[in-house]
């Protein structure tokens, strides 16, 4: 519902007894408060009544900021060894590499327990997969290093990083 003074949307919704029938007033946050702050005056009960919905809507906006503020600076937050940001998983769905289960511990344990009732893995685990897990991980640390590297024109950083990837996978 638009605000009956402009295009705007309507947030406040104001219900007024004018000679025993009610009337209803649509108005933006900005009309509203010109509208309250007015000459017109209501009764007392209806003041109040308005007053108190009108600080209701204040909170909850207070609220909302105060969520969109933690969620910006948790997206901003990313893994330092695959350089993905909690924004990324968010939109892919998908992590980057095994670390990121520790660097995003806290937001992800909540969806885990919505999703699977349980936060600890129950069964079967692979009897090599601790040892590749880790050397993959190394690899993905390494190989965004050695890109940044090169992008930094660093190229004796570089091939050492190389060299360390060669060594890894050569032991594998």
């Amino acid at each position: 519902m638009k605000c009956q003074k402009c295009d705007r949307p309507a947030t406040y919704h104001i219900t007024e007894v004018a000679s025993g029938t009610p009337v209803e007033l649509h108005f933006c946050e900005e009309h509203a408060r010109e509208y309250l702050s007015s000459g017109q005056k209501l009764p007392t009960d209806q003041m109040t009544q308005v007053t108190e919905q009108v600080a209701e809507h204040l909170v909850k906006h207070l609220v909302v900021g105060k969520a969109a503020e933690e969620l910006k600076r948790l997206d901003e937050q990313t893994c330092p060894y695959c350089g993905i940001s909690f924004h990324d998983f968010r939109h892919q769905g998908r992590l980057g590499c095994p670390y990121d289960y520790q660097v995003f511990r806290e937001q992800l344990e909540s969806l885990i327990l919505n999703i699977h009732g349980e936060t600890q893995h129950k069964g079967k685990q692979p009897s090599k997969g601790a040892e590749a897990a880790t050397r993959r991980t190394e690899l993905i640390r390494l190989r965004r290093e050695i890109k940044e590297a090169v992008e930094r024109e660093e190229y004796e950083r570089a091939s050492q990083l190389r060299d360390q990837i060669q060594e890894i996978e050569e032991s594998a």
